[in-house]
């Protein structure tokens, strides 16, 4: 999409109209920092996985509350979901935040690995960043609107189990974003960019197959395996593999697999992911390796049944809003190692392979650019970017190099690496959505790409169905 004249001479004047606010707003969010870094300290520690993130939303809840925005509780039925808002009237910006962890990711503070005792999960995506930052930004953009005087509401949306829960599907479906206007969201990352991508769409579940158990050796022949059923369907899904756009994803794990060698075993259950840049793609692979299972049940004399987890939608990106984030990316600028971080960041990096990142590159952001290929990954905030114009940016809250899903975003994440890269989140989040409540006009352009993006008529249809929360998916 090509700027108009009127958006690039918005992006040239806003800087200079309303920069000493801005400032200000800087100020305010660097003259907390104790008190952001220690909440999110304490939402790291927690490292609660998704739909069991209640210390970590009640942390963050208790915070707004405390600021004066208004809290709606157990949004969309997920007892961890929550909405803060401020302010009435339109235009209604709003930031979304996220706080669950990864199961099998404990890790200290430390540039090695060491697993901590009695923790089994960790931030190995920030979520304890990603909230927190948001949170703030919320909090600070509130005090721009009282200042001010301006007409308009600012909200967070606390949004649970995003690995894999697919908790802001459920308040997509349940029309929790209706009179928003525009949705601005961050991500951790080893660097700063605030360029428009999109992702991949991505379907969830656990197939479940039922057999009968026997002694393995005395009596085999009166067992039928369950096992037998999750690895012949895994075989019929590999073999799939050559037959599916080269671009898809497919993996998987077996969750169960049964109890002992010498019991046929009764009960067994696999664990599958489907991505693809397309939504509709994803369907299509995903009727196949439902035929997988049935065929694989039917070979082996099993049962299986399935329960969807998750459906997200790829995120379609917004020139309109990213080119303003990107702006104000550029305005509060990104940050330097002290040598302590430093000496930290080096030791993690040898802990890396191949070519190393330099580490000068918190300090850089990355030139802007508005792309069709496909950030590698999925997320729930693609839901949300079809059916409200949605912008975010990655910054370097990990060492340069550093793969999200790793023990070394652990552990930068619980330093003060992490918590320079979620200043920087929170003071572009502030003045993106400051200059969003200055132009109308550039919210009216990002419905017109909204709308160009998605084609009209347009209906919105989760891919999750009609199924509750799987507010037990991580157990």
């Amino acid at each position: 999409m090509k700027w108009t004249f009127t958006s690039l001479l918005f992006v040239l004047s806003a800087s200079a109209f309303g920069q000493l606010s801005k400032t200000e707003l800087y100020k305010n969010i660097d003259r907390r920092d104790a008190e952001y870094s220690g909440i999110a300290q304490n939402i790291w520690d927690y490292a609660e996985v998704g739909f069991q993130e209640f210390k970590s939303s009640n942390l963050l809840k208790s915070l707004l509350k405390k600021e004066g925005f208004s809290i709606q509780d157990s949004v969309a039925g997920m007892p961890t979901a929550f909405i803060a808002s401020f302010g009435t009237g339109k235009p209604v910006i709003a930031l979304l935040g996220e706080y669950d962890a990864l199961p099998g990711l404990s890790q200290d503070r430390v540039p090695y690995l060491k697993i901590l005792d009695g923790k089994p999960a960790g931030h190995a995506c920030g979520h304890h960043l990603f909230g927190t930052a948001s949170a703030a930004a919320a909090i600070e953009v509130k005090n721009w609107l009282k200042a001010s005087g301006t007409v308009g509401t600012i909200r967070f949306y606390g949004s649970p189990a995003e690995e894999g829960g697919s908790g802001k599907v459920y308040l997509v479906r349940e029309n929790q974003f209706r009179d928003v206007d525009v949705v601005l969201h961050w991500h951790p990352a080893d660097a700063n960019n605030a360029s428009a991508s999109p992702s991949l769409a991505n379907k969830t579940a656990k197939f479940r197959f039922y057999g009968v158990a026997s002694h393995a050796a005395m009596s085999p022949e009166r067992g039928r395996s369950a096992l037998d059923g999750v690895e012949a369907m895994n075989a019929m899904v590999n073999l799939m593999r050559e037959h599916i756009p080269s671009d898809a994803r497919i993996h998987y794990v077996i969750t169960r697999g049964g109890e002992a060698p010498n019991v046929v075993p009764a009960f067994a259950e696999v664990y599958y992911y489907v991505r693809h840049p397309r939504v509709e793609t994803v369907s299509s692979i995903w009727e196949r390796i439902e035929k997988a299972a049935l065929g694989a049940a039917m070979g082996t004399e099993t049962k299986a049944e399935w329960e969807i987890i998750s459906g997200v939608y790829n995120l379609l990106p917004n020139a309109a809003i990213s080119g303003l984030m990107d702006k104000n990316l550029r305005i509060s600028g990104g940050y330097s190692y002290i040598p302590e971080e430093k000496d930290f960041a080096v030791k993690i990096q040898s802990t890396f392979r191949g070519t190393l990142k330099d580490l000068s590159g918190t300090s850089a952001i990355a030139p802007f650019a508005v792309s069709d290929v496909p950030w590698p990954a999925s997320t729930d905030v693609g839901d949300v970017s079809w059916v409200v114009p949605t912008a975010g940016l990655s910054t370097a809250t990990w060492v340069p190099g550093t793969t999200a899903h790793s023990w070394q975003a652990v552990a930068a994440g619980g330093t003060s690496i992490g918590i320079k890269g979620m200043l920087v989140a929170a003071k572009t989040l502030a003045g993106t959505a400051v200059d969003l409540f200055n132009e109308s006009g550039l919210i009216e352009e990002a419905w017109k790409e909204l709308k160009m993006r998605r084609g009209e008529p347009f209906e919105y249809k989760p891919m999750i169905g009609d199924r509750k929360p799987a507010l037990d998916y991580r157990n």
